[in-house]
């Protein structure tokens, strides 16, 4: 089974993000943002421009993200279970017992779409400018590169 979810990005192309250490939001580049970025090589990790500390490509979906994909999970899997319990079942009658499925397993609605704000300002960092982050406005302190997690000032 397959369930697709798409994500929105704002109307610059990101992605809105959450580190998984410290949980600061931050949103970065959805596909490549230039021809360097198109011919480098996919990260093992990212680092959090806000705090710097690393994590794997998959950990980074914002509370937020986890509860709509697990809202449009949930009714997904409640029907493909309602259905493989139907053709389980399907035929199954003897002189001695008959089986019939007379319900449905309750599947809730899903949830509506996300809408991603075009909120927060656009950071290069100097080692990687071809990776632009996008940063809340009052972000203090330094920054660092989303690829390396080399720290730099604003």
């Amino acid at each position: 089974m397959e369930i697709r979810v798409s994500l929105p990005l704002d109307s610059d192309g990101f992605l809105r993000r959450q580190c998984p250490h410290c949980n600061g939001l931050f949103k970065w580049h959805d596909g490549p943002a230039n021809e360097e970025a198109e011919n480098a090589d996919d990260p093992t990790g990212y680092h959090c421009p806000l705090c710097g500390r690393p994590a794997e490509p998959d950990r980074w979906l914002t509370d937020q993200q986890v509860e709509y994909i697990e809202g449009v999970a949930t009714p997904a899997i409640a029907r493909y279970a309602d259905d493989l319990l139907r053709n389980a079942f399907k035929g199954i009658n003897s002189k001695h017992f008959k089986v019939k499925m007379t319900g449905h397993l309750d599947a809730p609605d899903e949830p509506a779409a996300l809408v991603e704000p075009d909120d927060m300002m656009i950071v290069v960092s100097p080692c990687h400018s071809y990776e632009p982050v996008k940063v809340p406005e009052d972000a203090d302190g330094p920054l660092h590169c989303l690829i390396c997690g080399t720290p730099f000032a604003v």
